[in-house]
């Protein structure tokens, strides 16, 4: 029922509040004829907001509030839901969704993965992990046909009001199955540094090098994946392919996210996840050297979203373990906080700079290479990372005690 629980909510939270945005935006914007410049400047906000948050939240996870984080993140997304909803001016708009963005950092992945590890413990957590992953595979699936369907017959407005409700329950949902008298058990430290939220293991995990090449990789993986997401339709339609096939290659991504974590969990459960990442990450530079570099066909973009499909889906899980395998199991949820921090900034920043280079160049092509320069920077970072990592550090290291 946990996982269950987490996972219902996790299409809820991924489907609304993150897939939700460009199709609402697409539907003021002929409404109110306000610019997209201006409707993207406030989820680029909320991004920005969210990733400020990313480490604070982590930690009130870690010290045990992990259910009064995502329902009140939840119930807090739900009213501002209901508040956009209700927006005729840009100010009240601004207001509502970039808070509503910055609800991300406290509904999304990231804290939901740090509730797991402090259910399990950091070190057990990952086919809880996984298994998350496979819900929240669904979010892109279910919500972008449900919000349309709401659009075409309540309109935007009434689309809205509807996410909300559905996000209070969400709330309701995280509250029930969110028990911090379930987690594995917490003893009283014997000193301060052996304390799960202490700031010492965050200090270790700041002095190793293991810490920042993750970040560069994650980091270099949201930008590619945000700038791809966000500017794939255009870009097909740029190489000459009909809305048909470009919605067609488009609905292969989320298929193939969740195949590829299935097969994982099928055919590579017990592999370390440095194993796993080293080979994942192979996936992203092959894919866009592929589209950057071979003549345009159907047949190629269906492979090209497949493996990068697959392979997204698969870093998923490796994002949510790295650190406890590769790093340290103490204060889970405050160092992913922190190590994803430049990764939310990076989705906020990533469309627009890809938006950018297009405008300088009247081509997507160079964006192309741009995407595949980053996945070069995400396969460097983690196999850096995978290398250095073989050796964990000493746990007095860890726990902070010279």
């Amino acid at each position: 029922m946990f996982i269950t629980g987490l996972g219902i909510g996790q299409i809820c939270s991924w489907g609304s509040i993150y897939y939700g945005f460009p199709l609402i935006a697409e539907s003021m914007e002929k409404d109110l004829g306000w610019s997209r410049a201006s409707l993207y400047g406030a989820a680029t906000l909320g991004l920005v907001l969210a990733a400020l948050l990313s480490f604070p939240v982590g930690r009130a996870v870690d010290k045990g509030h992990g259910r009064i984080i995502m329902s009140v993140g939840s119930a807090l997304a739900g009213a501002l839901f209901i508040a956009w909803s209700q927006v005729h001016d840009i100010p009240g708009f601004y207001v509502a969704v970039v808070l509503l963005g910055a609800m991300q950092a406290a509904t999304l992945y990231e804290p939901a993965f740090a509730v797991i590890a402090r259910r399990v413990g950091a070190g057990r957590a990952r086919s809880g992990l996984t298994a998350l992953t496979l819900w929240g595979g669904f979010a892109s699936t279910v919500f972008i046909p449900l919000i349309q369907l709401l659009m075409d017959t309540q309109g935007w407005r009434g689309a809205l009001v509807t996410l909300g409700v559905i996000n209070l329950f969400c709330a309701v949902l995280y509250w029930s199955v969110i028990d911090p008298e379930k987690d594995v058990p917490h003893p009283a430290p014997a000193s301060p540094a052996d304390a799960p939220h202490d700031a010492r293991p965050i200090r270790f995990a700041l002095r190793s090098p293991v810490f920042w090449l993750l970040m560069l990789a994650f980091a270099a993986h949201a930008s590619a994946f945000t700038a791809f997401t966000f500017h794939m339709y255009p870009m097909l339609l740029e190489f000459g392919f009909g809305t048909a096939a470009i919605v067609a290659a488009m609905a292969i991504i989320g298929p193939a996210q969740v195949g590829g974590r299935i097969a994982i969990t099928l055919l590579a459960s017990r592999a370390s996840i440095r194993r796993v990442g080293a080979i994942t990450v192979l996936g992203f530079p092959i894919a866009f050297g592929a589209l950057a570099f071979l003549p345009p066909s159907f047949a190629l973009v269906a492979g090209v979203t497949l493996i990068y499909g697959a392979a997204n889906g698969i870093l998923t899980i490796v994002r949510g373990a790295a650190v406890p395998e590769m790093l340290t199991q103490r204060s889970y949820g405050a160092i992913n906080g922190v190590m994803n921090a430049p990764a939310t900034m990076a989705r906020a920043l990533a469309p627009l700079a890809a938006a950018a280079l297009w405008t300088a160049s009247q081509s997507y092509h160079p964006v192309v290479l741009a995407i595949l320069a980053g996945s070069f920077v995400l396969a460097f970072g983690f196999w850096s990372a995978a290398w250095l990592s073989r050796r964990p550090a000493p746990l007095s290291t860890v726990s902070g005690q010279s």
